[in-house]
């Protein structure tokens, strides 16, 4: 899934033409949220997120095995991790993606 990071709300002076955010005409609910009504246009985007978290509520937990293993291994403290290895893998982790 992509998120639009420059995606903001229409800018005012399409709003004041009386037109809709997309240049099309304005339906016949746009006169009543002149009225004092609320409105909302909705994307279609809505239908594929619906779609795809259906999807992946099929998909089996691969991991949870591995999951419970390691939980019971940090609760009997059994688990020792590799103090070099865990800070390798927060230095690539933020040299992919640096904190803001």
């Amino acid at each position: 899934m992509r998120v639009d990071l420059h995606y903001g709300p229409p800018s005012a002076p399409e709003l004041r033409s009386g037109g809709t955010p997309n240049g099309s005409a304005p339906s016949e609910g746009a006169g009543r949220a002149a009225s004092g009504e609320d409105q909302a246009v909705l994307s279609g985007a809505h239908v594929q997120v619906a779609a795809l978290a259906a999807q992946a509520s099929q998909l089996p937990e691969m991991r949870e095995e591995r999951v419970q293993a390691l939980r019971h291994a940090v609760a009997s403290g059994e688990y020792h991790p590799d103090p070099q290895k865990v800070a390798g893998a927060v230095i690539e982790h933020l040299a992919i993606r640096p904190v803001a």
